[in-house]
Order: structure tokens, then sequence, then C-alpha cells
């Protein structure tokens, strides 16, 4: 049961949402955005880029040739020549080159917009691979530490607006500014003091930008956070729903979601109020632009027509008409600028989280001694070869370049081991465990005692504060960690399946491992009887975690996957938990045929399934209190024999 006031998952770390907090705002990213583009399209990119410039260009001259035409009419007109002929010969080239830029610019965008897709999505193909990649080779401690909703976030809300800041935002901003650019220098070859009547619209639009649209980048950034937030609290609710529903707790976990929602729902509300709000101010500030510039190049005409010259420069209907039509294009472009600005916040925000992913320091790995098939020569030594065939060895390099091949007997010991997952909590303290080939070695104790932590310790999954852990007389931090996994099959209590037919689920323990051979590991494992009788046998497919198949079902096939593996060491963390006395009956001559000639690391809450154990270990707090055999152990009438009499319980 969830502690008052506290979510039914647990404790929130701050997940996915605080690992990019630092990097949200830097700089940076946009260049190493900008940068594995490049890399990644070296002449599609600038191309694009080419498209993009000269598009906007084409987009900033029509108020040219508007000026040209009403230029030639404007003289014909004052001239008295009503000789329409003569000076349609000289509009129509003005206009048919206009429409040729127009023509072109089309083409331009037409062509940037099937660049930038292809392009975007690329990209997003190749990021979405670095970091699913990336994320492979995460400790296994990450993944403890952080919601797996909130890594999900980074997958689904973060790459969408990394997109829109790629195909949309950016493109979208140089364009703009381009136009604005080019525009502004228009102005100022037609008339200088126009657009110092412009330069103050432009004042208050960067004001008004500054204090909204600042505001607005801020929330945009919280929204992002809230979004991940919300995804991890659905996942984690949808994957506990039988919890929920057991428990009755629909009502708890809605009023949990009313909160987490309406957060997000205040910071969206909030960044979307400032944007709104900013597009409509700077458009209507352009509107006010504007009629002071008609108001201005009135007031210039006047002066000019009583000849009041205005520093020498002279002012007509030709240059006052295009300059208002270049007004209205300047401020439009601003605003756009200006929208685009707040995306690329939040499409920074997500890519700083994105980059905060991709950068997590991966899991160390010096180790340099390898597991490789081998088979035995004629003169009983053994050779390296590429087929399997049931016999390992440690290859191990040496500094003077000679090799050694050791075979993989089994042999794990650890000495004096001292390790905790948070510095001053320790859980394991001077443990010792020794493991002969073929033994089988039992941890028995209390929820908490430090029975799994053992087995995580041997499989590298979180390294040792102190101590050794040797593995056939060699330090395991020597072998490749891969390598070392290889070597060891596992049963959790949790058994994930995936989707695929129950054949791809079993030879998930051996990729290269044939239909035979599969189903000789679910016959070891007593799992072929019910096997056969699903509706496609082998072939039935099995989703959402096998959720087809009863616990005990999907154990079985956990178990006949570790059994088509074939690996010399096996460690079973409370693999027949979730069985019914009467399949554990079933499943433990399996085990016995899966434990024969291994070594077997077992963790067991029921005592029955330890007591045939070569020596069984108490644990207590992270010590080993007692160890022996089950007879031993009953004589001595320790915490064992309370355990097995029922004087004590485990949990």
């Amino acid at each position: 049961m969830a502690k008052p006031g506290m979510p039914l998952g647990g404790p929130r770390h701050g997940g996915g949402a605080a690992m990019g907090q630092k990097r949200e705002f830097d700089t940076k990213n946009l260049f190493r955005i900008l940068k594995m583009m490049f890399s990644f399209y070296p002449v599609l990119l600038p191309i694009c880029l080419i498209c993009i410039i000269a598009a906007g260009a084409v987009n900033s001259v029509p108020s040219i040739f508007m000026q040209k035409v009403l230029a030639v009419i404007e003289t014909y007109v004052k001239a008295g020549n009503t000789d329409w002929v003569e000076a349609s010969a000289e509009i129509v080239p003005l206009t048919l080159t206009l429409i040729a830029l127009y023509a072109v610019s089309i083409i331009l965008i037409t062509l940037q917009s099937q660049l930038m897709a292809y392009i975007t999505q690329g990209f997003l193909d190749k990021m979405r691979c670095a970091m699913f990649n990336g994320m492979q080779n995460l400790p296994i401690k990450y993944f403890d530490t952080n919601k797996h909703g909130d890594i999900m976030s980074y997958y689904t809300n973060d790459i969408d607006t990394l997109r829109q800041l790629i195909s949309q935002s950016l493109p979208s901003l140089l364009q703009s500014s381009i136009i604005v650019v080019t525009v502004l220098f228009i102005m100022l070859y037609y008339s200088v003091w126009m657009t110092l009547v412009v330069a103050l619209g432009v004042v208050a639009m960067i004001l008004v930008s500054k204090n909204v649209g600042g505001g607005s980048a801020t929330y945009f950034v919280r929204q992002q956070r809230a979004i991940a937030k919300t995804e991890g609290y659905i996942q984690e609710i949808m994957n506990g729903q039988k919890v929920v529903k057991v428990f009755t707790h629909e009502k708890k976990v809605g009023e949990e979601f009313d909160e987490i929602n309406g957060e997000l729902n205040q910071v969206g509300f909030k960044a979307h109020a400032f944007a709104n709000a900013l597009g409509p101010i700077i458009n209507n500030i352009g509107n006010v632009l504007y009629v002071l510039c008609a108001i201005a190049g009135g007031l210039f005409l006047t002066l000019g027509a009583h000849n009041i010259s205005i520093s020498g420069m002279a002012f007509s209907i030709s240059i006052i008409v295009p300059f208002l039509n270049m007004t209205k294009q300047f401020t439009g472009n601003v605003n756009q600028v200006s929208q685009q600005v707040n995306m690329i916040v939040m499409g920074m925000a997500g890519a700083g989280r994105i980059f905060a992913l991709m950068d997590e320091k991966p899991e160390t790995d010096d180790g340099y001694v390898t597991l490789v098939n081998v088979k035995e020569g004629k003169d009983g030594e053994i050779c390296e070869c590429a087929e399997h065939t049931g016999k390992w060895a440690w290859k191990h390099p040496h500094s003077d370049g000679s090799l050694t091949y050791t075979p993989l007997r089994g042999d794990v010991r650890l000495t004096d081991v001292d390790f905790e997952y948070e510095e001053g909590k320790p859980v394991l303290h001077d443990v010792s465990v020794y493991a002969e080939p073929g033994q089988k070695v039992a941890f028995v104790g209390a929820t908490g005692a430090g029975k799994t932590t053992i087995t995580n310790l041997i499989n590298r999954f979180y390294d040792i504060a102190d101590g050794k852990i040797r593995y056939d007389g060699i330090n395991i931090n020597k072998i490749k960690k891969s390598d070392l996994r290889r070597s060891l099959g596992i049963v959790l209590q949790e058994t994930n399946l995936f989707t695929g037919t129950v054949m791809d689920n079993i030879r998930y323990g051996r990729l290269d491992a044939t239909d035979d051979e599969c189903m000789e590991a679910a016959r070891l494992a007593g799992a072929d009887d019910f096997i056969t009788r699903l509706p496609d046998g082998y072939g039935t497919m099995l989703t959402n975690n096998g959720s087809n198949l009863s616990q005990g079902q999907r154990q079985l096939i956990a178990i006949a996957r570790a059994a088509v593996a074939d690996p010399p060491v096996m460690i079973l963390d409370e693999a027949t938990s979730s069985i019914d006395t009467r399949t554990e009956a079933i499943v433990q001559k399996g085990m016995d045929k899966l434990m024969e000639g291994r070594t077997v690391f077992v963790i067991a809450h029921r005592l029955s399934t330890v007591m045939n154990s070569d020596v069984i270990m108490v644990l207590d707090h992270g010590r080993i209190i007692e160890r022996g055999t089950h007879e031993e152990l009953i004589e001595r009438r320790g915490t064992y024999y309370q355990l097995y009499t029922g004087a004590f319980e485990l949990e």
C-alpha cells in the first residue's frame, strides 16, 4: 500500500525531466544539432539552405518592381503622355520578370520543403538509433533510478519537439530573418526618414518580445518537464493497472493524475497564454506602424508639394505606396521571427533532454578476457573454434603478446566483499562465498538481506566497493562484461517476455539455436506440455509480456530460455516462486536436469527448493550469519532451523 500522500508507484525521482534541466538553454546544443546535420547530409543540407536563402531574397523584392511600375505610371501622368502602349512596353517586362521570380520562388520552396522533410526524418531516425543504442550501454543503475515513463518521453515528446525545431522553426526563422534584413536595406535605400519611423515600431516590438516572449519561453521549458512527468505517471499506472483495481485505488490514482495533469495544465496555459498574446500585440504594433508610415508619407508628400525639401530627399507616390507594403511585410516577418524564437526554445528544451540522455556516462568495461568456444585437439589441447560446442574457455591475452586459454569450469568465489548502492548505506559487509564447479549454492534470508545483490555483483550490474570476485581464478574486472554475462544463465522472479512467438522467446537465450534445440530446452524445463496445447503451439504469438499466459507458464518459458543458452553457471532468483506446488514438482525435475554439472546460485523463499543444495547461506542485513548443508544447519538449531520449522518468517 502506498504511504499517505505518496503516489502508488512510490517516490518519484527527478528522472528524465531533471536530467536535461542544466542543458535546456545551452546554445551549444543548437550548434551541435547543426554540426550533426551537416555531417549526416553534407550535400543536401547546403542545397536546402541555399533554397531557403534564395526564396527569402526573392520574396523581399516585389516592392522594388512595384516602385518601378508606379514610377513609370507617375512619369507618364505628370508629363501628360497618354501613349499607354509605350508605357506598357516598359511595364510588361517588369511584370514578367516579377512573375518569373515568383515561379522561381515556388520551385525553391517546393524543393526546400521536400529536402527538409527528407533530412528531418533521416536525422530523427539516426538520433533515435543513437539514443537507443547508447541506452543499451547504460548501467543498470540508470534504469533503477529513472522512471521508465520519463525515459519513454525522450522518444516521443522530445523527439517531436526536435522534429518541429528542425523541419519548421529553424527554416522559418532563417527565411523570415533574411526577409527582414533584405527589406530593411531596401527601405533604407528608398527613404532613411521613413525607415526611422519603422525603427520606432521595431523598438516597441523588441521590448514586447523580450517581456512577453521571454515569459513564454520559460513556461514552454517547464511544459516539457511537466509532459514528461505526466507521461511517466500514465505508463506507471498502465503497468500497474491490475494492482490499482485489486486495491480499488481508481479514485486515488485519479486524484494523483489530476494533480500532475493540473500542473501541466497550469504551465501549458501560461506558456500558450504568453505565446498567443505575443502575435496579436506585434500584429497591432505593425498596424499602428503602418498608419504612422502612411501619415508620415502623406506629410512628406505635402511638404514636397510646397517645395519644402527634407535633407534633399524627394518623396513621391511611387515611393510611399511600395514603402507601406514593405512596412507590412517587415512587421509580419518580425512577428514570425518572435513566434519562432519561442518554438526554438521549446525545441531546444527537448534537444537538451535528448543530448543529456545521449551524454549519460555509459557502463564502463575495462575487461580484456573474453569467452570463446573451444574443442579438444588430438593432443588433448583446447583449440578456439567458431561453432557452438558446449565447451568454453577464457581467452586471456598477456602483455608479452601471448595467449592462454583457461577452461570455463564455473568456479566462482567472493572474498570479503563490501557493497553499497548509496554512499554511507552498506548493503553487503564482509561477504565471502565459495562456489566450486558443479555446486549448488543457496541464499536464504529476509527481503532486503542482500541475496539478489550478490547475484547482481557476480553479473557486474554493479561493482563492489571492496573485496574480490574471481571466476575460474580470474578477477571478474578483467573479464569483458558481455562475455561474463554470456556465461551466466539467469531466471528472475519477474519474467519478461517479448512480443513474438513462443519459439522466439525461448530462442532469445541463444539466437543461433535451432528449433529442435529450443524444443528440447522446453521439454527440459517442463514447458513443452502446455506449449503444444496452445492454439499455434510454438508459433503462438505472445504480446504484452505474455499476458495471455499464466504466471507459471511465463516462468516456464523463461526457464526454457535459460536452458537453451546452456550456460555453465546458473542463477535462479526466486525462479519457482510464481509456480504452484504441483507445477513446481514438474519444474523441479527439469531444473535438476538443467543444473547437472553446472554451478548454480539459488535464491528462494521456499526452503523446500534449497534443501538439496551443497551449501546454504543465511543472510541477515548484508552479512552471512550461517552456512552449511540443510542437515548441518538443522542440527545447529540457529536461524535456518527456526525458519525451517516456522518459528521465524522470511518476510
